[in-house]
Order: structure tokens, then sequence, then C-alpha cells
């Protein structure tokens, strides 16, 4: 990079860059009808679909926390970007060659994020490389053979192979220029006793990529034996600027598409059982990335399923048949309070994890493992019940004093009469028996952590006017038509003053009456935050039309907005008038009344107009 990137340059990416097909790899949009689309906000929870995009517009805005903006912002946003990155990420993903201007020009420091990436990009190839070259890596590639990835799975996954020296990576990188300072923080080189060594020697390597594609960290699995290399067996790029390991699922740039398709995503536990699965034909899978899972990911899992009321998928974890997997799945319980969808698990009986399953049974046992996964109330539920003697008294008790809070926390009370009913057959006792233990647990029970509500995660901002109220629909609309349709309204200087009565659409109107007639309004004209973002908001908002949205219907709106304005001319004309004595005030009365005449004959022709467009 040698410079600022050129302006031309700039409006090129961003009018070529569809904005729900960029937010598309974040976020599941559906139609919310004309033209508009609809999804969860990825920038805070929520229950149901706030989230708008127009795609003729180029504009994005959430009703519930007024995030908004164009397809930069809303990508610098997401990604934590500056706009220099954003512009290259868009440029990268059209395939368009950005041009900079000279001069003036500070380098990037170590932790901007497109060297980063770029740094990752060639480490990923320089592996891959390696394992299908490199003689010193036949036992990586053996032990890949033996779980049954030939080599082009390999390559589809992107495996590689770290070669057993200090510094192979390091020394390729530095002469593809890359300083020390940008190889440390990406987390692939750190500093030995005699200088910069690489992070992964000896062992097997998954690049992680975020959901854009983009390779972020590296996972990877030791091949040497523990008396020569006493390192974990496996072993993640630490947190850098681009990879924070909470925020990063393992396979779903390949997977998203899918997930969204089939409202569906299967959850496994490393990255053997990720290629397994989507070998196998799940092609929904994806695992973390060396953490548990958690609140960040299963932000980004609504986000794709589209989780709320209206629409429901399937979430399915798989967890090995051993006590680790059982303890994976009750955490898994508490943080399944926390979907709305509906939750399931899959376990295999022997203990095998998916890789196993496919590797000694085959692509169709692991594809029935998952079509046979239990709902998992019912399988936290049977797992505390193993823990007790059922054929005792005393055990029953126990069991039914462990068992019945974890009916009382499922969120969905239409459920958990029918997992009281279960209980009660599975312990051998009389539901209400259990029913009255499971009331007892629900009194007990903190405030439920659910998906929280537009309104409560997005109070009013007190500047922004109320979408809602009735006295101010009408500015609204006519703002709205203005902005999406410029060529509609022909006569917007003629629109009174005091037709707009909220100081945020009397800012907007002022704004929009400098501009051109008939012209659309860029967002670069406007320098306020707020106006920005209420001008993005009524970019999107659809229009409360009946049907279509005609030049009739345009033109009735702004006839009744300018009678609503003149009839408080009116009013306050002839609060005026009786305020003025007519004898000693005649010619200031008789000026005074003309206008009042004027006023009426005009606000009688605008309703005339009004009714006849409708």
């Amino acid at each position: 990079m040698s410079g600022r990137i050129k302006e031309e340059d700039v409006a090129h990416v961003r009018e070529r860059s569809p904005i729900d097909e960029v937010i598309a790899d974040y976020v599941q949009l559906k139609s919310a009808g004309g033209g508009q689309k609809k999804g969860l906000c990825p920038f805070h929870d929520e229950k149901s679909p706030s989230f708008h995009v127009t795609p003729s517009k180029g504009f994005f805005h959430c009703f519930g926390c007024q995030a908004s903006g164009d397809v930069i912002a809303f990508l610098m946003k997401i990604d934590h970007l500056s706009f220099t990155e954003t512009i290259e990420r868009l440029a990268d993903r059209m395939g368009y060659q950005l041009r900079y201007e000279q001069g003036n020009f500070t380098p990037a420091p170590a932790g901007n994020r497109s060297r980063l990436i770029a740094a990752n990009a060639l480490a990923a190839k320089f592996y891959q490389d390696q394992l299908n070259t490199s003689p010193l890596a036949a036992h990586a590639r053996e032990l890949m053979t033996k779980r049954g990835f030939d080599k082009g799975a390999c390559e589809t996954f992107g495996v590689g192979y770290a070669p057993d020296e200090w510094d192979g990576l390091t020394k390729y990188l530095r002469e593809q220029g890359f300083t020390i300072d940008e190889l440390e923080t990406a987390g692939l080189s750190k500093m030995g006793q005699r200088g910069p060594i690489d992070k992964f020697r000896n062992r097997l390597t998954w690049p992680i990529k975020d959901i854009s594609g983009d390779v972020v960290g590296f996972g990877a699995r030791k091949l040497a034996s523990d008396e020569e290399d006493q390192g974990p067996k496996y072993l993640n790029t630490s947190e850098t600027p681009i990879y924070k390991k909470s925020q990063v699922l393992y396979g779903l740039d390949m997977a998203k598409k899918e997930i969204a398709k089939k409202r569906q995503v299967v959850i496994v536990e490393g990255y053997t059982d990720v290629m397994a699965a989507q070998l196998a034909g799940i092609t929904t899978a994806v695992a973390t990335c060396g953490t548990a899972f958690g609140a960040d990911h299963i932000r980004i899992i609504r986000r794709l399923l589209m989780d709320d009321d209206a629409f429901r998928g399937e979430v399915i974890f798989t967890f090995d048949g051993d006590a680790a997997g059982q303890k994976a799945a009750m955490r898994a319980f508490t943080e399944d309070q926390k979907f709305v969808t509906q939750t399931f698990v899959a376990v295999e009986p022997n203990g095998l994890d998916p890789c196993d399953l496919r590797q000694q049974k085959g692509d169709l046992a692991l594809r029935d493992l998952i079509a046979k996964r239990v709902p998992l109330f019912e399988f936290a539920i049977r797992t505390e019940l193993a823990l007790h003697k059922l054929d005792t008294a005393e055990g029953r008790v126990n069991a039914l004093n462990a068992t019945a809070p974890l009916v009382a926390q499922i969120r969905d009370k239409s459920l958990r009469p029918e997992y009281t009913r279960l209980l009660a057959g599975w312990l051998g006792v009389e539901v209400e028996t259990v029913s009255s233990a499971v009331a007892q647990g629900v009194k007990r029970q903190p405030q439920q952590s659910a998906p929280a509500t537009n309104e409560e995660e997005a109070p009013q901002v007190q500047w922004r006017p109320n979408p809602q109220e009735p006295r101010l629909i009408l500015e609204r609309e006519v703002l709205k038509a203005r902005l999406q349709m410029p060529t509609l309204i022909s006569n917007w200087r003629e629109i009174e003053s005091g037709a707009f009565s909220h100081p945020a659409y009397i800012q907007l109107a002022q704004i929009i009456a400098q501009a051109d007639e008939k012209s659309s309004i860029e967002i670069e004209q406007i320098t306020d935050e707020n106006m920005r973002s209420l001008f993005t908001e009524l970019n999107v908002e659809p229009i409360r039309a009946d049907g279509e949205v005609t030049g009739h219907y345009v033109e009735s709106i702004v006839a009744r907005l300018r009678e609503v304005g003149i009839s408080r001319a009116i009013a306050e004309l002839k609060s005026s008038l009786q305020r003025l004595n007519p004898v000693e005030n005649e010619q200031e009365y008789n000026q005074a009344f003309a206008s009042l005449v004027a006023l009426e004959t005009t606000r009688r022709g605008l309703h005339d107009l009004a009714l006849r467009s409708i």
C-alpha cells in the first residue's frame, strides 16, 4: 500500500458492493416487503428482528439499537475495521484493484488488520505447501489418512503442516516483507532465547477463518510424543487484534449459507469432527476453537438462524459419551435459555466422536447419529436421573429434588407440563408430586435470561422522534417519501416552515431544502451524527401506503402535511387578530385579516387536493 485510496475508487467500491449481500455474510435476511429485508440485529441481542436493510438505497438501520449506515459503516462497526481496511476488504471481495495517491503516507502499524490478515493467509499457504510437498511431513500425511481424510479433503479444509524447525515460517514471512512486530502481533511467531521463532512446530495445522472467510488464526495438533514435545495436544493461536476465540466458530465460513438455508446448526468439538461431518453430508457443522461454547457463539448462531418466535430452527450439540462430554452437555443446558429455537443433543452410545464414528462405521452412521438427536431438556434430565438409584424410595426422592429444578428452568412455559409428565413417568411417581416440586423450583428461579426484546435493549433516545407517535406520523411519512422517492415531490420548498413540529424533523427538512429539487440526498452531505442516523432510519423504514407508493399518494400526504401546517398558522393568526383593535390598529388588522383569508383559501385547496389524490 503506497498512500491514500483515490476518492473515485472509494466511490466505485461503495456503489458496487451490494449491502444485502455483504450483510448476508453475518445475518440471515428475510424479505420484509417493499424492497426491504430484515433480520436479527448483529449489534444487540433481540428476540424479534428489527434490523432492516434497503438494498436500493444501500442503507441498514436497526430500529432497536439505532445502529445505521451504509455498507462501509456496517463492516467498520461489526469487524472493528478502519475506513481504509474496509475499502480494501470490499475491493478484494469484488476483485477490484485499488489505486493510491502518493505522498503524506504513514506506514500502517503492526496491528493493522489488513497486514495481519495477509500474514495469516500466507502462513496458511506455507503450511499447506509443506503438507503437500515436504518429505518431512510424511508422518502428518499418514495421520490424516488414518483418520479418513485424503489429500482432497485436506485441501478443502486447508490442513497444513508446521515444519519441525525453529523459524521456517518466520523466515519465509520476513522474506515477504513482514516485520517481527507484525508476526508477533499475528500470533505466528514468538521471541525465543536467540531471536524470533515459529509459534507452531511439528504440528498439523488448521486455518481458522472468520465468518467472511479471512484467516485469523490457527489450530494445531502436535505430532511428536509427549517426551519429545511436552506442550498441549492441541494449541491455538493466542488472542490477537483479529482473533478472539470466543467470537469465532471453526467451519462457519463454509457452513453459514447452509445454516441459514436449513435453519440448523450442528455443534461438534474439534477440527476433524467438523471435517468428518461436512464430508458426511452434514453441511451445517461447526466447532469452537479451544474454548467452551458461550454467549458470543450463541449470538452469532442466532443471527444466522434468525432465531425468533416466528422462525424456529434447530441447534444440535454432539458430545463424547464420556463424563467430560456429559458435563459439556449439562453446561450447554444452562446456555439453552438464550436460544428461542429448540436445542438437541446427539451422543454416540459407544463414546465415539464424529470423526471416529465416520472412520469406523462410515458416513451413514454419522448422519444417523444426527437424525436420532434428542431434546437437550430430555438429555439433561435423564443424565441427572442416571446418577440416582431409582429402585429405592430415597433414590427417587433425591432424583426428584435434583431434576425438578431442571424442569423449572425451561423458559418455554408450554413445555414445562409435558416434561413434568415425562419426569413423573421416568421416576415412577404421581404427576401431582412432580408438578408441585417443579412449581417450587419456578418460585426459586431468578428472572429468566431470555433473549432481550428490542424495547429492553434499546430505550428511546431523547432527541429521536417516536416513530409511533400519532401526531408525528404524517411528518415522518413525508420525509420518508422525499428521501426514498425524491422524484415524486417537486415542490419541497413550498412546504410551509411550520409544517414540521419535531426539532429533528425540522432539522432534516432544512437539510433537504438545501439540496437540489428531485435529487437524492447523499449521506456524505450530512455532518451531524444524529441526523445521519435519522437519515438512514427513514431511508430504510417502509412507507405506510396501502399497496404501491404512487405519485398520487405522495401528493396526498404532502398536501395533508401542508394543510396541518397552515392550520397551525391560521390558529396563531386568529389569536393575534383577537388581540388587535380594528380601529386603533386598522392597517395591521387589515393586513392580518387579508393573510387569514389567503391562508384559508390555500388550506381549502390543499384539503381538496389531499382528498382527490387518495
